[in-house]
């Protein structure tokens, strides 16, 4: 039987290729993916940022991208857009803001391929992929095309979110991609006064962590500022850089630079 990861090819220049993955919906796990690129970035690294999530691309949105139609240079391939120092590819560049995106799998994964060999992405340091939840057809397709330096969990500090990040996890160790760590995000409220509240009941997350010998790389407070940086098209850390959320961020990417330097 043929090994299916023989498909694998690196992208031209691109030195690392991180994936950000949550087991549901609802975590923030995009909001999570475009902080710590573009913290990434003021850590001096070169970052581009994929939008895989096919099925609800919202990135440029949260980058302030929307309307935004890449170019196509002189070998056909796509221009991505500069945001914030870095380089964004997505469908939701492509297609209208409220237009469904009604794909069966054969479309689903030319997309994809398209935008692994028909972007010029340039020499890049980092390429973080924003996957859609879940452990679908996406992540098994990206594992098997690219080779994919780790992968980063986002989940909420809850048992309900717990259960499919443990789903999660148990992917990519069958599909040989080493886990960076887990990022736990709305982990705690965060009021003017600076005080911390629990938004959720505390489940077994750490014990799981502990466990496994996953690393807990981040918690990221739940900053009703953060969520409004998104809606404006102005990630919080480019909008408040010396936040303590954004602390938080550059701390994650100072984690991922030290486990692919």
């Amino acid at each position: 039987m043929s090994n299916p990861f023989e498909q694998q090819k690196a992208i031209p220049e691109v030195k690392h290729i991180i994936a950000v993955s949550s087991g549901k919906g609802g975590v923030g796990k995009s909001t999570v993916t475009a902080n710590l690129s573009i913290a990434l970035s003021k850590l001096g690294a070169k970052v581009g940022l994929l939008d895989a999530d096919i099925y609800g691309p919202s990135i440029p949105r949260m980058l302030g991208a929307l309307n935004q139609i890449p170019e196509v240079n002189r070998e056909n391939k796509l221009i991505p857009i500069n945001r914030f120092n870095i380089v964004l590819m997505s469908l939701g560049l492509m297609v209208e803001d409220n237009q469904a995106i009604i794909w069966r799998g054969p479309m689903l994964f030319k997309a994809l391929e398209q935008f692994l060999k028909d972007v010029q992405w340039g020499a890049l340091d980092y390429l973080v992929i924003d996957l859609p939840p879940g452990t679908g057809d996406v992540q098994l397709t990206l594992a098997q095309k690219i080779p994919i330096s780790g992968a980063i969990s986002v989940c909420t500090p809850q048992n309900v979110a717990l259960m499919d990040v443990k789903r999660s996890i148990d992917m990519w160790n069958k599909l040989n991609v080493p886990v960076l760590g887990l990022v736990e995000n709305m982990s705690y409220y965060l009021s003017e006064s600076n005080e911390k509240m629990s938004l959720f009941p505390r489940g077994e997350l750490d014990q799981f962590l502990a466990q496994t010998q996953i690393p807990k790389i981040g918690e990221i407070p739940f900053v009703p500022k953060v969520a409004t940086a998104a809606e404006i098209g102005i990630p919080f850390v480019e909008s408040a850089p010396d936040s303590s959320v954004t602390k938080a961020f550059l701390e994650i990417a100072e984690a991922i630079i030290r486990k692919c330097p």
